[in-house]
């Protein structure tokens, strides 16, 4: 009977997962068709591309497997249940989940430093008119190699950096190394992979603190704000091509005599020809949408929109609320720096923990709720690129825009994204700490002294924190990868109060910027990277 009711619960866990996977894969292909260049498609970044978003999202639902898996090893009165009181069991149970990150975290450093360089790379060289393809694959391997060399280094820094005090000065060569592998050997290679994937993360640290917080800001204001209207600006944009015309007109009739224009009249005239163009095409793509029906029903659907932005906006200010009541309780209550802020228990009150530990024993609404995050965190992400583009530092790569974006742009596009869906991870259990290590486990404790929690027969009912005996309480195998290393996660804690300054900086932007127009992003004069407007249409 108990193994009966283990199955029956481990295959509704990773049933889900697999309706999730299905539902991701899906998603990654609109997802990227949506944005992918018309005359520039590419089937090897097309499908680079998904596969690479895919990745990063799986191992996030993977997640709510892992803490539905610890959970449902426990009654609500804080004993196991009978399929689970064998540790062998729960060993297994563990271990499934762990080679489960495993395979995800090498694909995610196969993709980062091997298949996405060099597929990039690759079609970098072809830009260059390079027609001999085994040219094209040997230089972009060349360059792949540099990533590959970082791989390593990686993997060796975090199999071979001790966590454990080393052997004393007494020791001889030999029993030191043999000490090195010994660690490598029982920890089944968990530092080397959390070490890299820890890496990875703080990459995408930073590319949440500047893409996602200001995605959180700029994409509810921009649905409660709208588009302006297609006809007034048919109308302004007409007005403006008149006025290009005529200056146009003015410095052609200064050689009318046969003079030639001076130096600067030429380069004037040139920036008034470029700038004509950009209207004229301007003036085409607001005919276009004049007529469209998309148009039409968007109108139809303003009232949706404002109340989608509106709800927006408040789980923005939600997750704000939570990340910041989260990073004082550590600042309050943890270790501090040298134990990379580990909190202790929940001492205040997390809106967004209590909720999620609310939802946990009705499966799947916590599973749907932290899925629907990761989602929300992608979107806003996207949101937050397709303003700003792709920088570094302060030259602008790319543009990431519906149905003219560059195979190279798609592939950088990912790549963040792959970075930003790995934070995620953090980023989760920051708002909901308690939830992410334990789940909605409880444990028996003796107690001679009345408590806040529920007394049974044999003791004092406790929700799991990080005080209760490690034979009670399972922690998630996301968490151990997590907090492998304590400064990273120091790392980790000063970077949500930036991006929390972040976000309200992003804020204070998006109410002061005014509407945006019905064709943003689609003509545009500045264009770093090819567009389709460049062909006729």
């Amino acid at each position: 009977m108990a193994a009966q009711s283990f199955v029956s619960e481990s295959m509704l866990g990773w049933s889900i997962f697999t309706f999730i996977l299905m539902i991701i894969l899906t998603f990654c292909w609109f997802y990227i068709r949506k944005f992918q260049s018309r005359q520039e498609s590419e089937v090897v970044s097309t499908i680079t591309a998904i596969c690479a978003l895919a990745i990063a999202l799986i191992t996030s639902a993977l997640l709510p497997v892992d803490i539905f898996l610890v959970s449902f090893m426990k009654y609500p009165n804080g004993t196991y249940k009978e399929w689970a009181a064998n540790n062998e069991t729960r060993g297994q149970i563990e271990d499934t989940v762990l080679y489960g990150y495993y395979t995800l975290y090498s694909i995610i450093l196969f993709c980062v430093f091997l298949w996405i360089p060099f597929v990039y790379f690759y079609y970098e060289e072809r830009d260059d008119n390079n027609v001999n393809k085994c040219s094209q694959v040997k230089n972009a391997l060349k360059y792949t190699i540099g990533f590959a060399i970082v791989c390593v280094a990686l993997l060796l820094i975090g199999a071979f950096v001790p966590l454990e005090p080393p052997p004393g000065q007494n020791s001889t060569q030999w029993e030191k190394v043999q000490y090195l592998f010994e660690e490598l050997g029982s920890s089944h290679g968990l530092p080397a992979l959390s070490f890299s994937i820890s890496s990875l993360t703080l990459i995408g640290m930073l590319a949440v603190i500047t893409y996602t917080a200001y995605g959180m800001s700029v994409l509810p204001l921009n649905l409660i704000k709208g588009t302006r209207s297609v006809v007034y600006e048919r109308l302004e944009n007409t007005e403006d091509i008149d006025d290009v015309e005529h200056q146009i007109e003015k410095l052609k009739s200064k050689c009318q005599d046969g003079r030639p224009l001076s130096s600067r009249d030429r380069q004037n005239l040139q920036e008034l020809e470029g700038k004509l163009q950009v209207l004229q095409r301007r003036g085409r793509h607001l005919e276009i949408a004049e007529r469209n029906c998309c148009t039409k029903v968007g109108s139809a659907l303003r009232p949706l929109k404002i109340m989608l932005g509106i709800f927006f906006i408040l789980v923005a200010l939600l997750f704000t609320v939570a990340l910041f009541i989260s990073n004082l309780d550590k600042a309050l209550h943890s270790a501090g720096i040298s134990s990379g802020f580990i909190i202790f228990g929940t001492n205040l009150t997390n809106p967004l923990n209590e909720l999620l530990l609310a939802l946990q024993p009705v499966f799947p609404l916590d599973y749907i709720l932290i899925t629907v995050i990761t989602m929300y965190f992608v979107v806003t992400s996207m949101a937050g690129i397709r303003n700003m583009g792709i920088w570094f530092f302060w030259i602008r790569l790319y543009k990431i825009r519906p149905k003219k974006t560059r195979p190279q742009a798609l592939l950088f596009l990912c790549m963040i994204l792959l970075l930003i869906v790995l934070h995620t991870s953090y980023m989760i259990y920051s708002l909901a700490p308690q939830y992410v290590m334990y789940g909605s486990q409880k444990y028996l404790a003796q107690s001679q002294m009345p408590s806040a929690g529920h007394t049974s027969g044999n003791g004092t009912t406790r929700i799991c924190d990080a005080d209760a005996p490690e034979d009670q309480c399972t922690v998630t195998r996301s968490y151990l990868f997590l907090h492998k290393f304590w400064f990273f996660s120091t790392i980790y804690y000063f970077g949500n109060w930036a991006f929390i300054g972040a976000f309200l900086i992003g804020l204070v932007v998006s109410c002061c910027r005014g509407k945006k127009s019905v064709i943003e992003g689609e003509v545009e004069a500045d264009d770093s990277d090819l567009s389709d407007d460049e062909y006729v249409h």
